[in-house]
């Protein structure tokens, strides 16, 4: 290490009130940046896979849309982390935004071109602002200590609410404009998402200085050469399987029954303005509750809440199975359950994650998991559409509900495993 960057890092470790302003500061930056980043992904997600629907003229392909950009989306945390590790989250994060409103104007040019082939490139090429909105979360963690994790998680979760529950509820407006410019309805949706994603690449380019994975880093390398901290790639192997397991169970459950719902209201005869509330109440369970989530992880501790998230999965399923089609309060109520039990296994698991890595390997280990969690996740968007067509919603939501319950041996695995 230089002694120009000793000298900056010294600075930090001898005035935390220092270290402490960089960390408020970079939270807000990434906050700032999730609020367009969640406008981005909720309104595409709304009408994926409707659009592929009509295009295609068949339901059994209607998960195909959600597979397709989570697939993107697994490809791209894997880049995102790499240059994340190489370069820094600036770097990193911006370069995964643009490059997912890339991919939102290409589907927006597909429906024009009723082009089935380019939207489902497309939609692959927009999964990067689905993974880089969610590796944004690691961002705010790399200058929180252990106590402070899982809040910072949520602080930066949370901002995304303001955009993910204004998405699905502007679909009606941006249907409408994208008819008065000559563009199909279903692809209005996409237009918001193009600069919304366009829009958090930049803010996170201009205003991440300095990077706080770099100043982490620093702060490491610094500590263990003078006698303190951990081995710069120190790493809890056991750690990580039980926080990347919790993540991909819970990714698995909430994309598969949150990418048929639409097409099932749809059935029975909801319009898009109702699909919108309920994928917009299903979104702010996702995000809004994370202040509090945050709190109870750290406070509480991972292993509560990470069984707290499989048996509100649970809930959810059964309440989605067993409610009449017809009632839009229950259909709500299930999938706001399916968002917080999300919201509670991403948190927790992250943090477990977090918690397991050190600032040298981080970025690029965070980037494989997440890889594993949209891979999942495209899984669970392929798998639904098949699932449905074949038997109904009611055995999806069952399924669903019932694999959330694996969350629970896991965890005593990882009891037995400590004793």
């Amino acid at each position: 290490m230089l002694d120009t960057e000793k000298d900056v890092v010294k600075n930090y470790i001898d005035s935390p009130q220092k270290l402490k302003n960089l960390y408020k500061r970079v939270l807000f930056v990434v906050s700032l940046s999730q609020i367009f980043g969640g406008a981005g992904i909720a309104a595409g997600i709304t009408v994926g896979a409707i659009l592929a629907q009509q295009m295609l003229g068949t339901e059994a392909y209607a998960g195909v849309p959600i597979a397709l950009f989570t697939l993107g989306s697994a490809g791209s945390a894997f880049i995102v982390g790499k240059l994340s590790q190489r370069y820094g989250r600036r770097i990193g994060l911006s370069t995964g935004f643009v490059v997912g409103g890339l991919g939102a104007i290409g589907v927006v040019l597909a429906a024009m071109m009723n082009s089935v082939i380019l939207l489902f490139v497309s939609l692959f090429i927009y999964g990067a602002g689905t993974s880089t909105n969610l590796q944004a979360r690691y961002a705010g963690t790399d200058l929180a200590n252990s106590k402070q994790r899982a809040t910072a998680i949520s602080t930066t979760m949370v901002m995304t609410t303001f955009g993910a529950v204004a998405g699905p509820n502007l679909i009606e407006v941006m249907g409408k404009f994208a008819v008065s410019i000559g563009v199909p309805a279903l692809a209005g949706p996409f237009i918001l998402s193009a600069v919304a994603f366009i829009v958090a690449g930049l803010v996170l380019f201009i205003l991440l200085r300095p990077d706080p994975l770099d100043i982490a880093r620093r702060i490491a390398t610094y500590k263990a050469e003078h006698g303190h901290g951990n081995k710069p790639d120190a790493a809890d192997k056991k750690g990580l399987t039980v926080g990347a397991t919790v993540m991909i169970l819970t990714q698995i459950v909430m994309v598969a029954l949150m990418t048929m719902t639409p097409v099932h209201m749809q059935h029975h005869g909801h319009g898009l303005a109702e699909v919108g509330i309920v994928i917009g109440f299903h979104i702010g369970a996702m995000y809004l509750p994370s202040p509090i989530t945050g709190v109870l992880v750290d406070k509480l501790g991972r292993t509560a809440m990470s069984i707290a998230s499989g048996i509100t999965l649970l809930l959810a399923g059964l309440l989605a199975a067993f409610a009449p089609s017809d009632s839009m309060v229950l259909l709500i109520i299930a999938l706001s359950l399916l968002g917080l039990g999300w919201n509670f296994g991403l948190i927790s698991g992250t943090a477990q994650i977090v918690d397991s890595t050190e600032p040298s390997n981080r970025a690029k280990t965070q980037g494989t998991l997440d890889v594993f969690v949209a891979l999942a996740g495209a899984s669970g968007g392929a798998l639904s559409g098949m699932v449905m067509a074949n038997t109904s919603y009611a055995t999806l939501s069952l399924s669903g509900g019932i694999l959330s319950l694996i969350l629970i041996p896991v965890i005593v695995w990882s009891f037995k495993s400590k004793t």
